[in-house]
């Protein structure tokens, strides 16, 4: 029986297009659909070897724009394909904006089964894909070369030949082609002319939150959680204004993450407003608006607000908005 590698596509960067080969910044994202991303790469037959190239084009947007809708749609073929014995992993094509939150939702709500045993790789581009240098032929190269190496699980992000682990990834540039970083924690790996050499074994998913069903989520309604930030004169107007908003089609407000200065420290006007959001039942987690590092917790914790073990905000907030849905 020969074996599938599936290609799932979601827009971004990498099926974008510019009126010029020579603009990389004022092109127009997700204009190119999957199948057509794959055609244009010469070289793509033979560093699929046996393997049987299927493509769905599962969303086309640029990933800014990312919504629940899309992270359920793409949750459910992930599990679907995932599912299918012939198939062995599967590359997902993605806009870099926003790739880290996707990377670390599908690392949660995908059943650890599945991802223990075969891998998604998730590949990007910084530029279009009109570009007179397009990374992206490349990435999806080095994300086939990832998904077809034997051993390899979980759900990781390749980009500029460094591989990154859902948990670690974020984005530190806005410009360069290595735009990715894994903080602490350091790169996984790189592929070298197509060739993957590994600095530390393949992700364990490390599920921090109640299990849910991906069923399930396709039929919740997500809960409102936003992030606020602490800073020099930050006040509590923001918070207070979040919890006393109008309900709107976004409905109410269930949950704040808070991105503290250093240790996860927060200035004293925001603390309070934030106990005040506390004692109207709104959950508030703590994190750190540092790059690399995590938050570590006093021996006494008194009456702060608690964090998740080393995630950035955004990824605190994928986590808390999991936690309430479960």
């Amino acid at each position: 029986m020969a074996k599938k590698l599936v290609f799932l596509g979601m827009g971004g960067t990498i099926a974008g297009t510019a009126a010029s080969a020579a603009d990389n910044v004022g092109y127009r994202a997700a204009q190119v659909g999957v199948d057509q991303l794959l055609q244009a790469i010469p070289t793509l037959e033979m560093a699929l070897g046996r393997h049987e190239l299927v493509s769905e084009q599962v969303a086309q947007v640029d990933s800014k724009d990312m919504v629940f809708t899309h992270w359920n749609a793409l949750a459910l073929r992930v599990c679907h394909y995932l599912a299918q014995p012939d198939v062995s992993g599967l590359v997902i094509t993605h806009g870099t904006d926003t790739i880290e939150e996707t990377a670390f939702f599908l690392s949660q709500v995908v059943p650890t089964a599945l991802l223990e045993s075969k891998p998604v790789v998730m590949a990007c581009a910084m530029r279009p894909a009109s570009s007179l240098s397009p990374d992206g032929p490349r990435n999806v190269l080095d994300a086939v070369a990832l998904a077809c190496t034997e051993g390899a699980t979980g759900v990781m992000v390749v980009c500029a030949g460094t591989i990154h682990s859902a948990q670690h990834v974020q984005k530190v540039y806005p410009y360069r082609l290595d735009a990715f970083d894994s903080g602490d924690a350091g790169p996984m790996g790189y592929v070298e002319e197509g060739v993957v050499r590994l600095t530390y074994s393949w992700p364990k998913t490390e599920v921090i939150r109640p299990s849910i069903s991906h069923e399930k989520l396709a039929q919740a309604v997500w809960p409102r959680v936003e992030i606020v930030t602490s800073y020099v004169g930050a006040s509590g107007a923001m918070v207070r204004a979040l919890c006393s908003a109008p309900q709107g089609s976004e409905g109410p407000l269930c949950g704040l993450v808070v991105a503290g200065t250093g240790n996860g420290t927060i200035h004293t006007d925001l603390d309070a407003a934030l106990r005040e959001a506390r004692a109207l039942g709104i959950q508030v987690v703590r994190s750190t608006r540092c790059a690399w590092g995590q938050i570590i917790p006093p021996s006494v914790l008194g009456d702060g607000f608690p964090h998740f073990k080393g995630l950035s905000p955004v990824k605190a907030r994928i986590a808390l908005i999991l936690d309430l849905l479960a």
